[in-house]
């Protein structure tokens, strides 16, 4: 006789200095029900460490009104403005931290990752994210101002499939890998191209004769 499938209320955050999206579900077996979301909105607050502090007293605070099992968070992907990141690992190490303070389970997942779980694809948009994540939780509202939010809430989803279905991560994992190769050789094919228009505008510069 199978035992039924242990209820868990996962908290997803969507950790960020400006905005930072939550999104609480309570998840048994194959249904997912909404509990709540909602986006911290930090723009106001000047202080760059006043924020790290809001963000802490925001995740302790939905930790005592919802007594989550497990923290789901997504980890920050690289961009080209690297003080952008250093400020998103800041926030979501906050995050991360009060969770364990709390004696949490933290699961962290990429954008990709999470992507691919609820859409299955790794490349979807935000508003495809956002439909998919107010599909599964049957959400009855329009969807939320802030994208912040359901990106959180499909943070907690995303969990709770990996938690049904393990190998789900290793067909996310190859995934992420070869997009990961495709994307290098991208960039370096394009640096090969901007190399070769470069020289040939030096030449060319160098050589007038040369242009009729």
């Amino acid at each position: 006789m199978l035992l039924p499938a242990q209820e868990k209320i996962i908290l997803g955050i969507d950790p960020g200095t400006r905005l930072m999206g939550h999104g609480v579900i309570k998840c048994q077996g194959s249904r997912f029900e909404y509990v709540e979301m909602g986006v911290l909105d930090m723009r106001k607050e000047t202080d760059a460490l006043r924020r790290l502090e809001t963000i802490l007293e925001e995740v302790l605070r939905l930790i005592e009104a919802f007594h989550p099992d497990c923290l789901s968070i997504e980890s920050p992907f690289y961009g080209k403005n690297v003080q952008a990141l250093l400020k998103l690992g800041r926030a979501q190490g906050v995050a991360i931290a009060a969770a364990l303070s709390k004696g949490l389970e933290v699961h962290e997942y990429s954008p990709r990752e999470i992507k691919q779980s609820l859409t299955g694809k790794g490349s979807a948009s935000k508003e495809q994210v956002c439909a998919m994540a107010l599909r599964i939780i049957h959400f009855p509202l329009d969807k939320p101002k802030h994208l912040d939010a359901t990106d959180a809430l499909a943070a907690a989803i995303c969990h709770g499939i990996h938690g049904r279905f393990p190998e789900i991560s290793h067909s996310v994992d190859e995934s992420g890998k070869k997009d990961a190769k495709k994307d290098t050789n991208r960039l370096a094919t394009s640096s090969k191209s901007r190399q070769k228009k470069e020289n040939w505008a030096d030449f060319l510069a160098n050589h007038p004769e040369r242009i009729k």
